[in-house]
């Protein structure tokens, strides 16, 4: 078997946005447009292909990244729609993070929201190059210059337009493509499928020169001889424009920015065409790094080309009804079969390729071959999580892993039944598999079971999926907040354990400094023993039980932002017992918390409302009554957006209470920012700690 298209003519890319921007409906339009749908699907009525879920289905929001093919113009597009929502970005993260270009959408009337602001710096942090369209230039309130200057004031993004509206809100009817100029309409009759061409109309001529005139500028700024024309007053021809807007957005130096109404379907395949323009093929983008797994400073990397050795990120583990999981892989270097074993080198151990699945959806196409550059599952990979590197034994790398969002809110949850309680266990497990910012823990005393995740509506997800795809009934309890626990001075410890054990002496003393990290730092354990007669492995050993001394604090929560520092470790005669220096460093750890000054911290999020002025006042008071600090107030068309810190402790049960504030006209969304200390003594589930 061969490649059917060449890795230049690949496509890898994702749809991210704000929630209620239009991901779901542009795929469908893409997908269309494409060939590969027959029908148009409509979020709001549950038949978008894409969103294949029940609860998608019924709450009209994508929760799980769906991945699809389809192919334009001899070109093969492999499609990544994301969830908008904020408790589902850890699917945001792991699809950009494989992706070589991404689609940002953004709504013509809400512009750039929380969420595309957070997707917006994920696709920073990997990289990502982008256009953006601005969808719903239909809808009342429509401002395509006013989301380019939020673009540029908000994003800190370069955005150019290359395509103009004609006409905005109910007179919205055609765009205007400003490297061509001219003027484009889309065919009601035919779904928008039949695009034509006509001539830009006599009064948007003037403020399309205008957009042509600045898109020449800031392309002839990127390119000495293209500056030199420019300013001698000779025209830039199409060519050139496109050739360096290109190189542009592949160094990511420019936003091509398009607009339309995927609903109405308008302005949907120039989009298509941008991609195939503007976007990289996987051998646009720069040799993949990684490291050599026995030597992890020893950085090594992969072309991305067939004749490379094999090489791939497991980036999505997924339930499956018919089989028991299905791995994501990105392929980054040569081709694997169908029948060959690969390599994780993390985990040391062989997996054998026993089939492989091209995914439309949730429908899929078997093969019996991939190759450098695809986006592929395969079915029951036993030993493989998220974040795994698969690999040629020959020639191992590993990929640096993928960093997921920590839980802020957990519940507790319990089977109704005993002989439920096992088949629930074994069903989070395998949801915990698919979602890394799932996590559940068994308290086998209390027989709670503990489950965590980022949200209200993550978890009450989990709990759906519990009953629709597991079968079991489940009662659950009031959501809570996650704190967690640091210490607020420095301290020196000294641990000491000294025991006749089965009639022989167990010596171990060790002396520990903590200290105060900064926000976010985590733990940080290190060494500064100089004792020529202790080994690295004996100390490395040390080092685990300081930091697994601290996955729970003095109050039951989980301790962060401390550094430990190995001081001192006293040896008293040649017969060490390990377990007593494991027990001396627990002991000096506990003993250092109880001394050093905890404090516990709670979840912060970022909150921002948009409200009509009249309710302005009344959101403010009730934000200040929740302990929130409002950072920024600003108008935004007909709308206040209202910018603020609350803890989330104070969130549960907002959305009713704003409703009742805004007579159910004003919108919000949170994300989570970052832990600070609470003195907040009297909240139940700080007090019964």
């Amino acid at each position: 078997m061969s490649r059917t298209h060449p890795i230049s003519n690949l496509r890898n890319i994702g749809i991210m946005a704000h929630i209620d921007a239009g991901k779901t409906t542009t795929t469908e339009r893409i997908l269309f447009y494409a060939g590969y749908l027959h029908k148009l699907g409509a979020v709001d009525d549950g038949t978008a292909f894409m969103d294949f879920m029940e609860q998608e289905k019924e709450r009209g929001i994508t929760i799980m990244a769906a991945a699809t093919t389809c192919y334009w113009k001899n070109h093969q597009i492999n499609i990544v729609d994301t969830p908008g929502h904020v408790d589902f970005t850890a699917e945001v993260q792991r699809s950009l993070r494989v992706l070589d270009g991404a689609i940002a959408i953004f709504c013509a009337v809400g512009g750039v929201q929380p969420q595309s602001e957070t997707v917006w710096h994920q696709a920073d942090m990997y990289s990502v190059p982008r256009i953006a369209f601005v969808n719903k230039m239909d809808r009342i309130g429509a401002d395509f210059p006013g989301v380019l200057k939020m673009m540029k004031e908000r994003l800190g993004a370069k955005a150019i337009a290359i395509q103009i509206p004609i006409g905005a809100e109910s007179a919205f009817e055609a765009v205007i493509d400003i490297i061509e100029m001219k003027a484009l309409y889309f065919d009601n009759e035919s779904n928008g499928y039949k695009v034509i061409s006509k001539d830009i109309p006599n009064d948007y001529l003037e403020i399309a020169s205008e957009y042509k005139a600045k898109l020449n500028e800031a392309v002839a700024e990127l390119n000495d001889d293209l500056l030199s024309k420019y300013l001698d007053g000779i025209e830039l021809t199409k060519e050139e424009i496109k050739g360096e807007l290109r190189k542009a957005v592949l160094k990511r130096e420019l936003i091509p920015v398009l607009c339309g109404s995927s609903l109405k379907n308008q302005g949907v395949q120039p989009l298509i065409d941008a991609v195939i323009d503007y976007l990289p093929a996987p051998n646009d983008i720069e040799d993949f790094k990684g490291f050599h797994p026995k030597d992890l400073e020893k950085e090594i990397s992969r072309k991305p080309s067939d004749e490379e050795p094999f090489s791939a990120l497991a980036f999505k583990i997924a339930c499956d009804p018919h089989v028991k999981k299905l791995t994501y892989l990105r392929i980054y270097s040569g081709s694997v079969k169908v029948g060959e074993m690969v390599y994780n080198p993390l985990l040391d151990k062989k997996e054998r390729i026993q089939k492989i699945l091209r995914m439309n959806a949730n429908k899929r196409e078997e093969i019996q071959e991939v190759f450098s550059g695809e986006i592929i599952t395969v079915p029951d990979l036993k030993n493989t999580r998220t974040g795994d590197t698969l690999c040629d034994a020959k020639k191992p790398i590993i990929y640096e892993k993928i960093a997921f969002t920590e839980p802020v809110i957990k519940q507790s949850i319990e089977a109704r039944t005993i002989a439920e309680s096992d088949k629930m266990l074994e069903a989070f497990a395998r949801l915990s598999d698919e979602d890394p910012t799932f996590q559940f823990s068994n308290d086998k005393e209390s027989g709670q079971v503990i489950i965590s995740g980022v949200g209200e509506l993550h978890l009450d997800i989990i709990v759906e999926r519990l009953k629709r795809e597991f079968n079991i009934e489940a009662r659950v309890g009031t959501p809570q907040v996650a704190f967690r626990e640091t210490i607020s001075q420095s301290i020196v410890q000294e641990g000491k354990f000294d025991r006749i054990i089965s009639g022989k002496r167990a010596f171990g003393q060790v002396k520990v400094e903590i200290s105060p990290a900064e926000r976010g730092a985590g733990i940080c354990v290190e060494s500064a023993v100089d004792n020529k007669y202790i080994s690295n492995d004996f100390i490395n050993e040390i080092k685990v039980v300081a930091r697994e001394s601290l996955q729970v604090g003095l109050s039951g929560y989980p301790a962060t932002d401390i550094n430990v520092v190995i001081k001192e470790v006293t040896i008293e005669d040649d017969n060490i017992n390990e377990l007593a220096y494991k027990m001396a460093t627990s002991l000096a750890i506990k003993e250092g918390l109880k001394n050093a000054n905890t404090v516990l911290l709670e979840p912060i999020f970022e909150v921002e409302i948009s409200s009509f002025d009249e309710y302005t006042g009344e959101i403010i008071a009730d934000l200040s009554a929740r302990r929130g600090r409002v950072e920024e107030i600003s108008q935004q068309g007909a709308f206040k957006q209202i910018k603020a810190s609350v803890p989330l402790a104070e969130m549960f049960g907002y959305v009713t209470s704003l409703r009742s504030l805004s007579q159910g006209r004003a919108t919000y969304s949170m994300f989570f920012s970052h832990y600070e200390q609470t003195y907040n003594k009297n909240k139940k589930n700080i007090a019964d700690k």
